[in-house]
């Protein structure tokens, strides 16, 4: 058996691509040796999007020692499965800067397209392996939110591409609204704790400075989020001090008006304002402009924190 899964605090893309990879690797090899699996508990679009469309949650590992394991949508460390030092790591798919060593050759796919499905849609093409309705309107979903309705800088021609070609096969006639039918659901917050937002989407990352968390939610108006701030910062404030971490960040971004809010733990706020080209006010700051953790955000951390 082969987990295909995902990274920690999975997301849409994480869990799409691992149900739409292991099937295309059954597929192929004629097994069904590829199973999906999930790195923790799936986050509130990512249940609304596999019931819209009809498929189970995958089954959550706790623990990778021992395993087979072909990671998706990521490959960083930090980010890993628990246990995975313990496991065989076969492959990598991933659309995300490469962090990743490994002892043995092994297939490693990685593109710089907006989504972990994007590629994995255009792998199902090129092997001319047909794309069932559900499929494609789950990996439409996954592609639509990484991209941020290809509002996203990490958005390429490639990706729009596919989202036409899926949009026709699962029937979804206006993917504009679609997407946004799924961001009304991602952005809701008035059930969720602050915990339940930050680690919604939320990742870790090894900068020379140290340990850095960093958490995205999107929505279609931030003062849905004004009530929960303080709440949020107290939470971030914890994270930092109990979790080993130089900086927790969540960047609350505005879909519609195309920017991100900016709540931040730091130890070193003089750093992270040379990294954000801005002042924090009380620990707080909105950039335009600013939509992507991968294109943006890291990179702008790593340019102050990585050297």
């Amino acid at each position: 058996m082969i987990y295909v899964i995902g990274h920690k605090s999975p997301d849409l893309d994480s869990v799409a691509a691992a149900i739409a990879w292991a099937n295309l690797e059954n597929k192929i090899n004629k097994t069904a040796d590829y199973v999906p699996a999930t790195a923790g508990d799936i986050n509130k679009e990512t249940a609304y999007v596999l019931e819209k469309f009809g498929f189970k949650v995958p089954e959550k590992l706790a623990t990778a020692a021992g395993q087979k394991l072909y990671l998706v949508d990521h490959n960083e460390e930090s980010q890993i499965v628990d246990g995975f030092q313990k496991a065989e790591i076969v492959g990598v798919l991933d659309h995300h800067k490469i962090n990743f060593k490994c002892e043995k050759p092994i297939e490693f796919k990685n593109l710089p397209w907006g989504s972990a499905c994007t590629i994995i849609a255009q792998q199902y093409y090129w092997k001319e392996e047909k794309i069932e309705k559900k499929l494609a309107g789950l990996m439409l979903a996954a592609i639509l939110v990484d991209t941020v309705i290809t509002k996203s800088p990490t958005c390429t021609e490639i990706d729009k591409e596919i989202i036409a070609k899926l949009a026709k096969i699962s029937g979804i006639k206006d993917w504009r609204a679609f997407g946004m039918e799924i961001f009304k659901v991602r952005g809701a917050v008035a059930d969720k704790s602050a915990s339940e937002i930050i680690k919604g989407d939320f990742k870790d990352f090894d900068f020379k400075a140290g340990k850095f968390g960093i958490g995205q939610v999107e929505t279609v108006d931030l003062n849905d989020f004004a009530a929960k701030e303080e709440a949020i910062m107290a939470e971030l404030g914890k994270m930092q001090s109990t979790g080993g971490y130089h900086s927790v960040i969540l960047f609350i971004t505005d879909i519609i008006k195309e920017g991100s809010k900016f709540l931040v733990a730091t130890s070193d706020a003089a750093g992270m304002e040379k990294a954000l080209k801005n002042k924090l006010v009380d620990n707080k700051v909105y950039l335009p402009g600013i939509m992507s953790r991968k294109k943006q955000v890291v990179p702008m951390l790593g340019e102050v924190f990585d050297k």
